[in-house]
């Protein structure tokens, strides 16, 4: 479980540059985080990708090289060295900040020799439609991590310990996922494309005793090598859910002690998150992907969105202790293949929304933070240059406001198209209450209790310079601008 006010930052975006020394740059900031009231942060995968130095780390390679051996042309992963990733993690628990490490179990790339495997290819827009006959195909199976030469695991991987793979030597580039000799898709996926067991690359066969021990045995060698405090888990819509329940129970086993977990199922359908977590015996948290595509939706519809529907269908709705909630993440960001980007003057609101109330453990996006500039190539082929701005000062009011006021009771004023706010009351070791109202529209005002009579209080986000006095039953109009967010709090 996350700790009560707890706040996670994604500590990284897709195209953090390769010199960035990602693992240096948390070791630098992770003071100054954890002074503002980060508490937790997501890294990137710190395994060796197919890309080597240039792999994000979802393209899977070696789990054990945490940039130690010479593999796919580097020693170092994009971010760094193996010292420098547990140089980090130390840096940043010693200063207070919780570490949850990004764990791929859905497939690997890059293999280093082929095999031949019969197989039979199905339409990869309906998994349950084949479109050729059971043929022997030649495929990029057999990993035996050479660089590494055995050390940590002596496991070669081979095509029996997957499911399916999408490229045949034999044919070349082909429109075709091979479902491989003996095998099956597996139950408890997501039913997008008929079953969407089969991602990318070699799909794991979580069916195999030997991965699945293979897999627990690497949790136990993570976590006694990087001491880390939980995982993020990519993919599990296209993961036998199970596997994920059995993992991290094992894994808690092991390291005895609690180990946070929160998996990424990206889909806007709320009772498929719903359904994950009964599966799983709510062991695992989810991201909101509900919530994050209203909040996309509500930043292009401008005055037209209503307000009151923003937790609509959202997880944090349904399963607030539960519910990661985030604005955007690498996979949403612009140029990226799940692009639904959350139009920047609707961020302050977003990041409000998620900040300042009760339910659900608020995830900031590093690109949110730090802004981001980069080029890439859209879907149309055409290169973009990107700039996404930076919140960090308006963030970090609202990391401030979390930290000292937004404890106890909690008021909603969710009774206007176009204006919304609560109140947070405050309690004996954080008195004094909070009070934030938002607006799409023109500018707004709600009449709130606040719990504080003849308070005066005052806009720390600074967009409104004027103070506001509650009455003697303690409540006050607290306004805010058009189309912005005002957080007031107690003048000291």
């Amino acid at each position: 479980m996350s700790e009560p006010n707890g706040v996670m930052m994604q500590y990284f975006h897709w195209y953090v540059p390769e010199d960035t020394n990602l693992w240096d740059q948390l070791a630098d900031s992770a003071a100054d985080l954890a002074k503002v009231g980060i508490t937790s942060v997501w890294l990137p995968p710190a395994y060796k990708g197919s890309a080597g130095g240039f792999d994000v780390g979802y393209g899977v390679y070696d789990l054990f090289d945490l940039g130690e051996f010479d593999q796919k042309g580097s020693v170092r992963t994009k971010y760094g060295t193996k010292d420098q990733y547990l140089k980090a993690i130390e840096i940043a628990q010693a200063a207070g900040i919780s570490v949850y490490a990004d764990v791929v179990f859905n497939h690997k790339l890059g293999a280093d020799a082929a095999e031949e495997v019969e197989a039979t290819p199905f339409d990869p827009e309906d998994r349950n439609e084949t479109v050729g006959e059971y043929q022997m195909i030649k495929a990029w199976t057999h990993f035996t991590f050479p660089g590494r030469g055995g050390k940590y695991s002596t496991m070669e991987w081979h095509w029996w310990h997957f499911d399916a793979i999408d490229y045949n030597e034999y044919k070349g580039e082909e429109n075709a996922i091979y479902l491989l000799k003996g095998k099956e898709f597996d139950r408890n996926v997501d039913l997008e494309k008929g079953n969407f067991d089969f991602l990318m690359g070699c799909d794991l066969d979580m069916d195999n005793p030997e991965v699945c021990g293979e897999l627990q045995y690497w949790g136990e060698w993570y976590l006694d090598t990087t001491g880390v405090d939980g995982f993020r888990f990519d993919a599990v819509k296209h993961v036998s859910a199970e596997f994920f329940q059995q993992w991290i129970e094992h894994a808690r086993d092991h390291a005895k002690r609690d180990l946070f977990a929160v998996g990424e199922y990206w889909s806007y359908e709320v009772d498929a998150l719903n359904s994950f977590i009964e599966t799983t015996g709510g062991k695992v948290s989810l991201f909101d992907a509900p919530l994050h595509k209203n909040f996309q939706i509500a930043s292009q519809s401008g005055k037209d969105y209503d307000l009151r529907q923003i937790f609509d269908n959202t997880l944090v709705q349904q399963q607030p202790t539960l519910a990661v909630t985030l604005v955007d993440n690498h996979d949403s960001q612009p140029l990226q293949a799940l692009e639904s980007v959350v139009e920047a003057w609707f961020k302050p609101l977003a990041y409000a929304l998620i900040l300042l109330r009760h339910e659900g453990y608020p995830c900031i996006f590093y690109a949110d933070y730090y802004g981001a500039h980069y080029k890439d190539y859209g879907k149309d082929g055409n290169e973009y240059e990107i700039w996404l701005a930076s919140h960090r000062v308006l963030l970090d009011k609202f990391l401030l406001a979390r930290q000292t006021y937004a404890y106890g009771d909690q008021y909603d004023y969710f009774d206007h198209a176009n204006t919304i706010g609560w109140t947070r009351l405050g309690d004996p070791d954080h008195p004094g209450g909070m009070a934030v109202v938002l607006s799409n529209g023109d500018d707004g005002s709600k009449n709130m209790e606040v719990g504080h009579p003849n308070h005066t209080y005052i806009d720390i986000t600074e967009h409104i310079s004027e103070s506001i006095e509650t009455n003697d039953e303690g409540w006050a109009d607290f306004r805010c601008n058009a189309g912005s967010v005002s957080v007031w709090v107690p003048q000291k």
